[in-house]
């Protein structure tokens, strides 16, 4: 990995990001996942990026290669019904105490050449924004699939969790 790392006194981190460029952070803004990610065992770090003209869309950029960035959305706004029933385990892991507490989002596919995006309801990354410690879980039911196609049009937000 190549990226230039530089400190200052107030804890601000710079780092260079190939997709993204300089990006400065302080570390009680780190997302960090005790399990990694599926894909991404060994990646535990992770920056939550908004961008201009993608509002809908947060970057997952991992801090441990700065090669990995994963879009993510809430899932709400693109699909108002969207039920998720969080297993037992998810709330004991998280220790997850209030629904202030956290967020939910999931994972967006973007194929090249294809010509829709999906988006995968079957397991969101939830996200303890007390502890900023996240986890993807899978969903033991709801018949939610890992490839859900997002509609040209989604609909406004309405609700969100």
């Amino acid at each position: 990995m190549t990226e230039t790392v530089l400190e200052t006194a107030d804890r601000e981190t710079t780092v260079d990001l190939p997709r993204f460029g300089t990006c400065s952070y302080r570390e009680s803004e780190v997302l960090t996942f005790p399990w990694g990610l599926p894909g991404f065992a060994n990646l535990r770090r992770f920056l939550a990026l908004n961008l201009e003209g993608q509002e809908k869309f947060v970057w997952l950029q991992s801090l441990d290669d700065a090669s990995v960035a994963l879009p993510i959305a809430d899932p709400w706004q693109i699909f108002p019904d969207y039920e998720p029933h969080l297993p037992s385990y998810a709330h004991t892991t998280l220790d997850l105490q209030r629904p202030e507490d956290f967020a939910t989002m999931c994972v967006v596919v973007v194929t090249p050449g294809a010509a829709e995006m999906t988006m995968n309801l079957l397991a969101p990354i939830v996200l303890n924004l007390r502890t900023r410690t996240g986890r993807q879980i899978t969903l033991e039911t709801g018949g939610y699939s890992v490839r859900t196609p997002i509609p040209r049009k989604a609909p406004a937000a309405t609700a969100g969790a």
